[in-house]
């Protein structure tokens, strides 16, 4: 149930993981904010690294929340147990925010009580935490805004989302759905996140950068001009299977219509990219390549908001990669599973997109 709160507060919970060499930084951008958070709250989800020294380092300017390691919904259920504020942004631990990143969103939420979700774009900071200008994502992909609950259950996938820290969400937002299903969701619990609170409610989002998304180690693979990750490929595959039916189960309670099947064409490209090169790994058994292209068609077709020259391309595309020779076949997957890897292509899908205006 949505309430107007004039002045709303903000909680930050940043989820933490063996990041100690990033997380001062992290903590560091929550505390730098022009409109000082309400709760900085710092879960360790049983590091073993230097992470809990870094945290008790900050005394009582955080909330401490240790815990065994459970995964990354499970940390975010912990943090969020703790959270009382009217507005909860999660950080990543290796992300930060920029300084007025806090006061924006809650003037927004202050002005939009029915408001499920806002987001920000980040950009890219290298290991060191030097800005590199990247724009994440990319700008020619439009954000969506407003009422995208048809879009969330029929092309969920297909929809520009942020990761964890670029998004806020309203308090009662959170207490509908949380907590997060911690089995399914031990990683990219974001995926939760981005996808079910629209359900609820409109969507805002910004043009402006609110943070900074950490390149580095262990997640490099996103701006890599070589490499194919297909354990990468296989994760999004088996979130996605998650995230589908926590879609539809929460349009079952809301008494929300929905297509009889939820068909993206992301979802299907990684899965068709899966089956193509590791199909013995592939974790849904029962797909097909033949059958996956005549899916990806399927969901193409669906694609009501872009113009007919992506549709065709994004046709043309999956047809390539299923029966090209492999190694064109691998180059063609990596190219449209990682937009940041293909800037010059990029300047030319800008003219083919066609933001659709949505309107709470």
């Amino acid at each position: 149930m949505t309430a107007t709160v004039t002045h709303p507060t903000v909680d930050v919970i940043i989820d933490n993981y063996n990041y100690g060499r990033f997380l001062g930084a992290a903590i560091d951008s929550v505390l730098a904010q022009t409109s000082p958070c309400e709760h900085v709250i710092v879960v360790d989800d049983g590091s073993t690294d230097d992470s809990r020294d870094v945290i008790a380092s900050y005394g009582d300017r955080v909330t401490a929340v240790l815990k065994e390691n459970g995964g990354q919904a499970s940390a975010l259920n912990a943090g969020f147990a703790h959270s009382t504020a009217d507005v909860v942004i999660f950080l990543d631990a290796d992300d930060v925010l920029l300084p007025d990143t806090t006061e924006r969103v809650a003037e927004t939420v202050a002005g939009s009580p029915a408001v499920a979700k806002l987001q920000y774009r980040l950009e890219v900071i290298d290991e060191s935490g030097h800005w590199t200008g990247t724009v994440k994502p990319p700008a020619h992909m439009p954000l969506p805004s407003g009422d995208v609950r048809r879009e969330e259950l029929t092309l969920p996938f297909d929809l520009t989302w942020l990761p964890t820290s670029g998004n806020a969400f309203p308090r009662w937002v959170l207490e509908r759905l949380f907590p997060m299903p911690e089995d399914d969701f031990r990683i990219l619990a974001d995926s939760y996140l981005q996808h079910v609170t629209p359900l609820l409610g409109p969507v805002v989002s910004f043009e402006w950068i609110g943070g900074g998304y950490r390149v580095h180690g262990a997640n490099s693979y996103e701006l890599s001009t070589t490499l194919l990750d297909l354990a990468h490929v296989r994760r999004a595959v088996v979130c996605a299977d998650s995230t589908r039916r926590e879609l539809l189960r929460v349009a079952g309670e809301l008494g929300l219509d929905h297509p009889r099947e939820i068909l993206s064409v992301a979802d299907i490209a990684n899965r068709l990219v899966s089956r193509r090169f590791a199909p013995d790994l592939h974790p849904i058994a029962s797909d097909r390549v033949p059958v996956l292209v005549i899916k990806g068609w399927r969901a193409t077709v669906r694609r009501f908001n872009v113009s007919i020259s992506m549709r065709t391309m994004f046709a043309a595309w999956f047809f390539a990669v299923a029966v090209a020779p492999r190694p064109l076949s691998r180059r063609l997957a990596q190219s449209f599973l990682f937009p940041e890897r293909r800037p010059r292509l990029n300047r030319v899908l800008a003219r083919f997109h066609r933001q659709k205006t949505l309107t709470a």
